[in-house]
């Protein structure tokens, strides 16, 4: 379905450009404006709330629905493993950071879901790039087994 592979090419983007812009704005000192407009939607929790929900589901039905077309893949599961791996991961990610963003207090560490999301959102410089070559390489290549 040429819809979802839009998309996930999209959310995929989007969420490594979003993670890559708010480590790197993490990273510089404070000099009172942002780095890029991108950290702004960032911080507007409603618009990461909704490209992390919107991923997930997308991610989920693309699972199963691989893009297909003439000479494309239409291997189930396999067919475009790593943008569905991506948008789900990377989707975990935004929610857990919206999530810690509308909670208050300590991080429980014997909690394993604070655990987990503590990783995914430690490492967003790794994870951000890592969507952006994800959609890249999905975006250039459709049918090609597991992008």
């Amino acid at each position: 379905m040429m819809q979802l592979y839009f998309l996930s090419v999209l959310c995929n983007g989007l969420m490594g450009c979003l993670l890559l812009a708010k480590s790197y704005e993490e990273d510089r000192p404070a000099e009172g404006s942002p780095c890029c407009p991108l950290v702004l939607m960032f911080n507007n929790l409603t618009f990461v709330l909704a490209l992390s929900v919107l991923s997930i589901i997308a991610g989920f039905i693309k699972l199963f629905a691989p893009f297909t077309g003439e000479g494309r893949s239409t291997i189930p599961i396999l067919g475009d493993l790593l943008p569905v791996a991506g948008g789900i991961i990377g989707g975990f990610a935004l929610l857990f950071w919206v999530y810690r963003q509308k909670t208050s207090g300590p991080v429980e560490t014997d909690n394993k879901l604070d655990r987990l999301g503590g990783i995914l959102t430690n490492n967003k410089k790794i994870l951000g790039a890592a969507l952006l070559v994800i959609a890249l390489l999905h975006f250039l290549f459709p049918g090609v087994l597991f992008l």
